[in-house]
């Protein structure tokens, strides 16, 4: 109890500091809002909001309550929201912005990947992952991802009567990363019981991040951390063998992300949290858009015979068992505008944190160096302004994108911090999409009405059953 006062007193006492010091002194005020009680501020509010899918109508209310620049306090810390493009612009853009993680991921995922990085570091190791996930590399993935979602569908789809599609996609892009990015293949027991074991403890791992990371004995949490460190022994075994194989001529840095951090000297620890990071990121966003694209394709006919129609034109230009080629995937111009309307609709994350490294003023604002500053999809990617009807699903939207304004839409970020796999999860989707709608037909099983769960993830009610029959036309 004397704890907690304390602590109480010393965020009040902080949060006083701030206001006095912005009057003092000969610069700007501090953005309009409120931080609320000490420690708790709008947290509570905010999330129960989340859990309840009721995010955007907290935030319409707050920024009709203050404008599109407010403060308010989210955990216990100060934090600026910057509504709109130009906000987006500069939580991406600015070089006095840093990454902020969250302390749970930090604990399960490390804390020397990627997006912890900035300036020099940040565009080193992000050269290292660019030179797989670019489009000249992901020219060479198109066949591995092609035989990869075809196993995946014989294996999981063929001769079942219903799916549950989101366990199902996160089954098959967690595969998808294994073969195509860290050559861990199906060629050998060894290799097969890798691919196992990462699975097994990377489901769990996943789980820690969105729990409240407390450290003790049968926790959710603790579970979860037990997960992380097994998990981190069996990349680091992978890690050891590349090593030798890069030693003795047996491999080379272009084989693999693993084997190429090693050659370009990369700590082993920072291999680790980066790959951990990479397996995240390959894997829950990209069955989130494969999953919510099928939802919105069966809630759309029009939609979906228009995308059935262009995979069909292309399947009846292939020969049997013949794979996609990066040609066919420019071909999948529609389907690509749909996969990007549903990033519109359910973007993979409800918003992005930051923090102020500097001092810095925005939108003749003054908002004090070590501040949270939070970036949210929906402000723009719903702004019947930009994209009118924001509510329907219209891929017409993303068919020519040149008219749309930058920072607009921004589901792989933007700036020096855009998602460097980007076109890596277009050729994963578009590959799966291919093969989903010219095998198979759906439609939602009964008793799965579509609803879902957008925060900390989207995720559908049941993992959006469907019952499926195959297509007795089948060209590839």
């Amino acid at each position: 109890m004397v704890a907690a006062a304390v602590t109480f007193l010393a965020v009040a006492l902080a949060s006083l500091r701030i206001l006095r010091t912005s009057s003092s002194k000969n610069m700007k005020p501090l953005p309009p809002g409120s931080f609320g009680l000490p420690l708790v501020g709008q947290t509570l509010s905010l999330l129960r909001a989340l859990r309840a899918n009721a995010g955007d109508d907290w935030l319409g209310r707050w920024f009709a309550t203050y404008g599109p620049v407010t403060r308010l306090s989210y955990f216990g810390c100060p934090t600026a929201i910057l509504a709109g493009a130009p906000g987006n612009k500069f939580i991406f853009s600015s070089a006095s912005v840093a990454p902020k993680v969250p302390a749970s991921m930090a604990m399960m995922v490390g804390r020397r990947t990627i997006r912890d990085m900035a300036g020099d570091e940040h565009r080193r190791v992000r050269a290292m992952m660019v030179q797989f996930l670019r489009p000249d590399a992901c020219k060479r993935h198109v066949a591995g991802v092609d035989a990869e979602v075809r196993r995946h569908l014989g294996d999981q789809w063929h001769g079942k009567a219903t799916v549950a599609v989101m366990p199902a996609m996160k089954d098959l892009t967690f595969d998808v990363m294994c073969t195509v990015l860290f050559r861990l293949g199906r060629d050998s027991s060894k290799s097969e019981a890798t691919r196992s074991e990462l699975a097994t403890e990377f489901q769990q791992l996943v789980k820690g991040i969105t729990v409240i990371p407390l450290n003790l004995p049968f926790t959710s949490f603790s579970k979860c951390l037990a997960a992380s460190r097994r998990g981190r022994r069996a990349v680091a075994g992978i890690i050891h063998e590349r090593r030798i194989k890069l030693e003795t001529g047996q491999s080379s840095a272009a084989d693999d992300v693993v084997t190429h951090m090693i050659a370009e000297g990369l700590p082993d620890a920072e291999i680790i949290d980066n790959v951990v990071l990479l397996m995240i990121a390959a894997h829950d966003t990209t069955a989130a858009l494969l999953t919510f694209l099928i939802r919105h394709l069966d809630a759309n006919r029009e939609a979906y015979d228009k995308v059935v129609h262009e995979q069909e034109e292309i399947a009846r230009c292939k020969e049997p068992d013949e794979p996609l080629s990066w040609e066919d995937l420019s071909k999948m111009r529609y389907t690509w505008a749909a996969a990007l309307e549903t990033l519109r609709l359910v973007p993979p994350v409800f918003s992005v944190l930051r923090k102020t490294t500097a001092d810095i003023e925005f939108g003749g604002y003054h908002i004090p160096k070590g501040w949270q500053l939070i970036q949210t999809m929906s402000t723009t990617q719903m702004d019947a302004a930009i994209f009118p009807e924001p509510g329907r699903f219209v891929p017409e939207r993303f068919e020519d994108t040149s008219a749309m304004p930058p920072f607009c839409f921004i589901p792989f970020g933007g700036g020096p911090h855009v998602c460097p796999g980007n076109e890596f999860a277009r050729v994963e989707t578009l590959v799966a999409v291919h093969y989903i709608v010219t095998r198979f037909k759906w439609k939602l099983a009964s008793g799965c009405d579509g609803s879902y769960v957008g925060f900390p993830l989207p995720y559908p009610s049941q993992g959006l059953l469907v019952d499926i029959e195959p297509r007795h036309h089948q060209t590839n």
